[in-house]
Parts: C-alpha cells; structure tokens; sequence
C-alpha cells in the first residue's frame, strides 16, 4: 500500500500518466497538457492518428487548454477533400475563435457528429470522444513531416516560454 502511494504520489509530481483506451499508450503531461506517444502533431496543434486506410485527426489537449471551454465547432461535411496545412473547420469558445487545420491531405469519410452538441468533449477528451474528422489519407508519406511527441513537447515549451 505505501509502494503505492509513493508510486502514484511520485506520478503525480512528475505529472506521468497512463493513457486508458483500447491500446494503452504513454503519455507524458507538461504545463497540465498531455501528449500521447502514438500521435504525430503539427505545429498548428492538430494530431493525427494514422490506423490502417483512415486517419483520426483533432486538436491536442495543449491547444484545447489554451482556448479555454469551446462553445462550437465548425466541421466540413464528408467526401470534403482537405489539404496539409489549410483549414477544415473552426472551434470557438469562450475567449476566441480559431481555425483547425489538416495535419494531412485526403478526403473527409466521417466527422464526429457528437462535436455538435457537445462542443466540450474536446476540453474533455481531445484524443478519445473529441477527434473531430475522420480522412482517408492521399499522401500517408506526409506523416513524416509532423512532430513524434518528444519533438511536440519541446514545441511546446519553447512556444509558451516566448509568450
């Protein structure tokens, strides 16, 4: 019992986390941000998960905390072709409104109807109830131009200590 007080008290302090989904993953949170080991991120704070035909893609917990609770989110319909960089949709909250960008290029083949009546699953599971679309990918190599986690933390930092 005190092994696992120390151990989880030791967590706590080092702010490590396990993620608890269907494929636990490694996550590191910094600043009260998580970053999952399993992702690759762009410098505009979009991630993306690439599984198999289908990309998942949202925006990461470190984006969601600096917008405080969102109130809306725009989303493109399906069969929508997106491209790496440009914006597919908006999310607003309380303190502003900003566009999302595709970390990758493809077509949408689902987005998460969910977002419409509960804009806050983003706030409160980016990465599990809060992806926002679903794209069949048309250029997969383009993954290798986003950030693994290590590189999105240290991202991170630099952009939050230069404000």
């Amino acid at each position: 019992m005190a092994l696992r007080m120390w151990a989880s008290s030791t967590a706590n302090a080092l702010r490590l986390s396990v993620c608890a989904s269907k494929s636990p993953a490694f996550s590191l949170s910094r600043a009260f941000s998580t970053v999952l080991d399993d992702l690759k991120y762009a410098s505009s704070h979009e991630w993306v998960k690439h599984d198999g035909p289908v990309a998942t893609i949202g925006i990461t917990d470190h984006a969601q905390d600096h917008l405080g609770e969102l109130v809306f989110v725009e989303l493109p319909e399906a069969g929508k072709e997106v491209k790496q960089g440009t914006g597919f949709g908006a999310v607003e909250s309380v303190k502003a409104t900003s566009d999302v960008n595709s970390p990758i290029s493809g077509e949408v083949v689902e987005i998460n109807k969910k977002l419409a009546d509960s804009p806050g699953l983003i706030n409160t599971s980016p990465y599990e109830e809060g992806w926002m679309i679903k794209v069949k990918p048309s250029n997969p190599s383009e993954l290798a131009n986003l950030m693994g986690s290590k590189e999105y933390i240290k991202f991170c930092e630099e952009e939050d200590a230069a404000h």
